[in-house]
Parts: C-alpha cells; sequence; structure tokens
C-alpha cells in the first residue's frame, strides 16, 4: 500500500469549501473567543471594558461578549443600539450626538427597551436643549418612562473630529447637561482615534499628554460639585494604555477580529486575526496575474493598497482594484488555478464586515454556521 502523505491544515484554512460561495467574510470562533480572554485580561476584567460594536454589528457577537461577563457597550449607529437592546445588553452608550430624526428613533428606542440603560455623548448647546425636549416629553411621562438620560460630554482630545476640547467652555457645557430637565452629567468621553504610533513609548506618550486635560477637567466638574461618574476613553490603539489608570471605561473595537493594520503596526498589542475575506480566482489574464472576486464591495477599499493581505499568498502585488475584482501580480501565479482560494486579512476590518450580510463561522476547520451581519442596515425596526 503506497505512503500518503497528508497535508495538516493552516488555522486558515477550511476543509468543507465546496458548498461556499465567494466573496465571503470568514469568521474564526475560537480565535474571537481568546481575543475576548484577552481583552478582559488587559483590562482586569468585564468591569472595566466597553467594548464597541461598530466592528462586528452581529448579535451573536454581542451574546458572546455577553456570557463573559461584559454588561457595558458602546455603538455608532440607532441600528446598533437597537441590536444591542434586543441581545439584551444591560448598559449602552451612543457614541454618536443624535440629530434630526435620529434623536427622536433614539429616544424611541430608549422607551421601547427599559431594560437597557441607554446614554448618548453631546458636544453642542443646541443639541442638548434638544435632547432635554426630547427626553422630558410629556408622551414619555405618560408611559411611565420618568428616567433622565445620561449625557456623556464629548471631548476633542486632538482628533479634531468631534467633540469640545478640555477647557472652560467644556465645563460650561457640562453644567447645562447637569441643569437640563430629562438628563443628566453621565461623565467624560475622550475618544483618541488620531494616537496610534508604532512606537509604545511615543504612543504612550501622546495618549498620557492628551488625556492629562480630561483629568483635569474632571477634577474641577467634581470641586464644583458636579457629578462625573465616569470617563469612557480611547479606542483599541490606546486600549492597554487606559487600562493601567484604573478609572476609566475601555472601548475597544478591532480587538475581537483585528486587521493587518493593527496586526502590521501595533505589535505590543497581542490580539489573533480572526475575521477573513475568502476569494477565489476567476482568471489568469497573464502569466504572472491573478484575478479575484474580492471587489471593492467585498473588502474596504478608503485606505491605499495593500489593502488585503493574503495568507496563503502574502508576495501578491494588487495591480487593480474595482467593483468585483482584485487584480494581484505574484511569481507564483503557476501555483493556482481558476477556482483555488486565497484568505485574505483585511487592512481594515469594520468597514470590510460592513459590506457582507453575513458572516459564514469556521470552528476546527469546518463552516459550523452563519452569523448575520444585522446591523450593516440603517434601520431594523426604529
Amino acid at each position: 500500500m503506497p505512503n500518503v502523505t497528508f497535508k495538516a491544515l493552516e488555522w486558515f484554512e477550511i476543509a468543507d469549501l465546496e458548498t461556499l460561495p465567494s466573496p465571503a467574510l470568514l469568521v474564526y470562533r475560537d480565535r474571537v473567543e481568546e481575543n475576548v480572554r484577552r481583552m478582559l485580561e488587559i483590562a482586569g476584567g468585564p468591569a472595566r471594558l466597553r467594548p464597541h460594536i461598530k466592528t462586528h454589528k452581529m448579535r451573536e457577537m454581542i451574546e458572546l461578549q455577553l456570557s463573559a461577563g461584559i454588561t457595558k457597550f458602546k455603538c455608532a449607529t440607532i441600528a446598533e443600539a437597537e441590536l444591542a437592546a434586543v441581545a439584551g445588553v444591560p448598559d449602552l452608550l451612543l457614541a454618536y450626538q443624535p440629530v434630526g430624526p435620529n434623536l427622536k428613533r433614539f429616544a424611541e428606542l430608549a422607551d421601547t427597551f427599559p431594560g437597557t440603560k441607554f446614554s448618548v455623548i453631546g458636544d453642542d448647546a443646541a443639541a442638548i436643549h434638544e435632547m432635554s425636549k426630547a427626553f422630558h416629553s410629556g408622551s414619555r411621562r405618560s408611559i411611565g418612562v420618568a428616567d433622565p438620560i445620561e449625557v456623556f460630554l464629548d471631548i476633542d482630545v486632538g482628533q479634531h473630529r468631534t467633540g469640545i476640547p478640555p477647557g472652560p467652555k467644556a465645563a460650561e457645557l457640562y453644567r447645562l447637561i447637569a441643569s437640563l430637565p430629562g438628563l443628566q452629567g453621565g461623565g467624560l468621553h475622550a475618544y483618541d482615534g488620531h494616537i496610534s504610533d508604532t512606537n509604545l513609548a511615543a504612543r504612550t506618550s501622546a495618549c498620557d499628554a492628551a488625556f492629562e486635560p480630561v483629568e483635569k477637567l474632571k477634577r474641577n466638574l467634581i470641586e464644583e460639585g458636579l457629578p462625573v461618574p465616569r470617563i469612557v476613553a480611547g479606542g483599541s490603539p490606546t486600549f492597554a494604555i487606559h487600562a493601567r489608570r484604573g478609572d476609566v471605561e475601555c472601548s475597544p473595537g478591532t480587538c475581537v477580529f483585528w486587521d493587518a493594520s493593527y496586526r502590521t503596526r501595533l505589535s505590543d498589542l497581542d490580539f489573533l486575526p480572526a475575521a477573513l475575506v475568502l476569494t477565489r480566482v476567476v482568471s489568469k489574464p497573464s502569466p504572472n496575474r491573478l484575478c479575484l472576486d474580492l471587489g471593492h464591495k467585498a473588502v474596504a477599499a478608503e485606505m491605499p493598497h495593500p489593502r488585503v493581505q493574503f495568507l496563503n499568498l502574502p508576495e501578491a502585488n494588487a495591480v487593480l482594484h474595482s467593483e468585483e475584482h482584485l487584480v494581484v501580480e505574484t511569481a507564483n501565479a503557476d501555483n493556482f488555478e481558476i477556482g483555488d482560494c486565497l484568505y485574505g486579512l483585511p487592512r481594515h476590518i469594520c468597514p470590510t464586515v460592513a459590506l457582507h450580510s453575513m458572516a459564514t463561522v469556521i470552528d476546527e476547520g469546518r463552516i459550523v454556521g452563519s452569523w448575520k451581519v444585522a446591523a450593516r442596515d440603517r434601520c431594523l425596526t426604529i
């Protein structure tokens, strides 16, 4: 009988690909669970974690984190907030100032799910006055909803995207929140998304410098007699830095799936790639080129190439990217046939996930189910 050599599968390879169409989003459950465990270890337990839902937008991911003891979450859209409430999240921060019809939708959401404690951020006096009207309306009181909504003052610590600088005007706005009916001061929100230095010492220095005025503002507000229950700070790059402070809620998002950008630049953060895109070779236009079914509509295209790193073809070089195609050049093109699969780690996983309606769940090299990317929609029911 001839000797037969079996090739061991790499961690990312799937044994039963025959029925899985491409392009596809893959989620490796065991690696996700390990990433959640490492998040808890860095934070020192669930009490100081408020993970962001925007990375995954999946009910099953929320339930997985709930089962790990995490009770506080953060989101960016009304749909994400509703998904969290449906999943039974006890405490949810909408880290996006609701304006126009979204404010009405948010108030309706809070009324519909009294089992979830909702809070929100604000950085503008007019918008905060509108929040007061929405959460102090007669209609809310008529259905027995009387609790005020907590508003976190959104602080600009250097990204200059949203928020107000931590100074006298910020203190004035926090006083306004505390004085208006239907509202109460929930604390401060300080997202430092602009800080992602590859060098840990440089990242730590920048993070500490940006956070010091926030701490000063908190001290000043408390000296005035204004309660500042908590500070929600940071994202994934500064997660471990803020975790060492002891009195800050950390809100990483990307950590659950990780991606090529953070894997390359943030070597000090030991998280596992846990979500990939599967693509197939659909054409071989020239001897050194492969055309893949991984266009703009399947992997995030807002950044320069490489937008994806192929784990089983790391030397591939992208030369053309369009809606439904990605053409790569490689000296190893002859090793691939039409229909062969490549496994890609996206450069930016969050917007990549939002391009897919569902994720195929992998466990021990086999397909075990699927999770709907439910909150990619802007509206669920509310």
